[in-house]
């Protein structure tokens, strides 16, 4: 493996530790992030199944109160490191994804709470008016967010497949299953998180068609999205607040910007 690659995924461990705070860009979604370093290692097919395989995991995954989820950042990044570079197979990556998430877990906790020192030294700079300082400060503690993926992807990448690779065969069988039929249960989970959200009645219909066409006939997973995103945008227009009124308003975005226009005047 050449140092430019090596380089390249940890930059996307980097990121995938700022994204899981930032969430502005998702590199720290497995889809994204096992993705990236399957085509930064020449793997891109085994990262896109990996990716794929953990995401619907990771459905299920979201901090509820003051309860942390699993970190699926860290989850991502090493099992795509152990798979794209260690040469385990998918099914063994998304088995030790569910351990390396507990451990992303008390790094998550271990940070955040590095961090309430930060604020309140942030807090102290911005009494002072000191925005320099709590600008630094600030930077510093998505710095730390950062590391906290970079330094165990640099330790994965360190140690020797060989060493993986003996780790891996001396998991039982009953561990490795349990796992994956742990990860499996999540998986339902987080399908039944999304189709709460969608239970309204004017959505339901689009779900059973798609589930009909999934089921009677061989279009593919792009094809049933092509099918959504067309579906998606029929109902969009056929909706009166959307179509402006059915074409009395025109562009319902251009409609309403002049009604705020109309009022001020």
């Amino acid at each position: 493996m050449g140092a430019l690659s090596i380089v390249f995924v940890l930059f996307v461990a980097f990121l995938a530790g700022l994204e899981g705070i930032l969430d502005e860009w998702q590199f720290h979604q497995p889809i994204v992030a096992c993705t990236l370093i399957g085509i930064v290692t020449g793997h891109p097919m085994e990262g896109v199944l990996l990716g794929g395989t953990l995401q619907m995991v990771a459905l299920g995954w979201m901090n509820i109160g003051a309860a942390v989820a699993p970190d699926a950042a860290l989850a991502s990044v090493a099992s795509a490191i152990l798979v794209c570079m260690k040469g385990a197979s998918v099914s063994d990556g998304v088995a030790s994804a569910m351990a390396l998430a507990v451990a992303g877990l008390v790094l998550t906790i271990f940070v955040r709470t590095i961090t309430v020192g930060i604020i309140h030294l942030a807090d102290h700079a911005a009494e002072q008016g000191n925005l320099s300082m709590l600008n630094s400060l600030h930077l510093f503690a998505l710095l730390l967010q950062g590391l906290r993926i970079l330094i165990p992807a640099a330790f994965v990448i360190a140690v020797p497949a060989e060493a993986v690779q003996a780790a891996l065969e001396v998991i039982p069988v009953w561990v490795s299953g349990g796992l994956a039929a742990a990860g499996g249960f999540i998986v339902v989970v987080g399908y039944a998180m999304v189709i709460n959200m969608m239970a309204t009645r004017e959505l339901w219909p689009f779900f059973f068609i798609g589930f009909v066409l999934s089921v009677i006939s061989g279009i593919t997973l792009i094809g049933m999205g092509i099918i959504g995103v067309c579906l998606a945008l029929i109902y969009l227009n056929l909706k009166p607040e959307f179509n402006g009124g059915g074409g009395a308003g025109g562009n319902s975005v251009e409609a309403q910007l002049d009604s705020i226009l109309n009022d001020y005047e």
